[in-house]
Formats: C-alpha cells, structure tokens, sequence
C-alpha cells in the first residue's frame, strides 16, 4: 500500500483519481496509466506540470495530450492482450508506452524524425521493446504490417483515412478524431465488421490536424 505522506504517492493517487472522475473506469487502462510517468515525455519548463490534466506543448509544434482523453481513448479502444495495435502519430510516445502495457505489439508512425528519435530513446529506458516506432506518412498506414487489431489516430482528418480503415482487421476497432476544423471536433470509434464498418461519437475533442507527408525538422 502507497504511503500518503510520500508526495509522488500522493501526486500518482490523486492523478488516478481525477482519470476516475473524467470517465475513466477500465482497470486495465488505469493500472497502465499508473505504470507510465508521464514526466518522462515532458521535457523543459513544463515537466512539472506533467501530472495536470492538460495538453502541454512538446517540440515540433505538436502537443502531449491531456491524460483524460489519452485514458478515454485507450478505453474506447479495447486493447486486449494479444492485439497488434497501429498508432498514427507517435508525439511525445506517451500514449504508445500506454498501448505497449496492453497489447502484444504495437507499431507507431509520426511524420517528425526528431519526435520519434526521442520518443525511441524514452521507449528505451523504460524497456518498452514491443513498440516499433517509425518516421513516415501515418495517413497511409503501415500496409506491410496490416491487419492491425486496433488502430489509434492521435490528430483529426475530416474523414477516418482510407488506408487506414482498410487496414483495420475485420472485428477490429478504430478510435480518432474528425473533424472539418479546429474546433469542431468529436472523437468517433469505428468498428469492423463482416460487411461494413459501425461508427460510435465518444465525445468532442480538440486535436492538431492530421498532415500528409515528412516534417520538415
């Protein structure tokens, strides 16, 4: 049992606790969501904010999503233990080292070298070797790996990606963000079926846009 006067204790239950209060129920998820710090990802003057529910920025422009909705989307996801799971804009790779605590496999592509570089060497020190993290175009997927069981898109096309639903596994499930601007955005999870695809609204979101081709970085 945590000792409630040690004070990073205290910091990882009261986090646990706010992920309760916004929706976040999944045991499988929270224990994850224990078992990453996510100060790690945070790098300079905003590390020690890593444990507020917000997005904080991190280098080439993009952001680490607030815990809540990195916790919601992990739920929605169903991630089951031996699943191989597709994410789409690896960021900081925060939400990857989440996915890698779930799933059997996880590969993860983001268009800025530098952020997959860095995101690698954080995947190193936690010993995280089941992520396979790549420098790519993620709108059109990994199709040398397809099927994916699960597939995870972390900024918002006006559409779920052609590619992308094609490479989605039959039974499997998609969770991203939609959206035709800024700031009319909902979270949607799209599942596999026989003969179509089932389209579920979580609930409206804010995320960057989805980009085609490399950064420039």
């Amino acid at each position: 049992m945590s000792d409630p006067n040690d004070p990073i204790a205290a910091r990882k239950m009261q986090f646990l606790f706010h992920l309760r209060s916004k929706g976040v129920t999944n045991t499988r998820v929270l224990n994850a969501m224990e078992a990453i710090d996510r100060g790690l990802f945070v790098r300079g003057v905003f590390a020690e904010r890593a444990y507020e529910d917000m997005p904080l920025p991190i280098a080439s422009g993009q952001t680490i999503s607030q815990p809540s909705i990195v916790g919601l989307m992990t739920q929605a996801l169903d991630v089951q233990s031996r699943d191989k799971v597709l994410e789409v804009g690896t960021g900081s790779g925060y939400q990857a080292a989440i996915l890698a605590k779930l799933a059997r496999r996880v590969y993860t592509v983001d268009r800025h070298r530098g952020l997959v570089r860095d995101a690698r060497g954080v995947f190193d020190e936690l010993g995280l070797h089941t992520i396979t993290a790549i420098t790519g175009d993620g709108s059109f997927g990994l199709p040398e790996q397809a099927p994916f069981d699960r597939i995870i898109v972390t900024a918002a096309a006006e559409d779920p990606p052609g590619p992308l639903l094609a490479q989605l596994a039959v039974g499997g499930i998609m969770v991203l963000p939609v959206g035709q601007s800024d700031h009319v955005q909902s979270l949607i999870k799209v599942t596999r079926g026989t003969d179509g695809f089932d389209y579920e609204e979580i609930l409206p979101v804010r995320f960057v846009p989805l980009v085609e081709g490399l950064g420039q970085d």
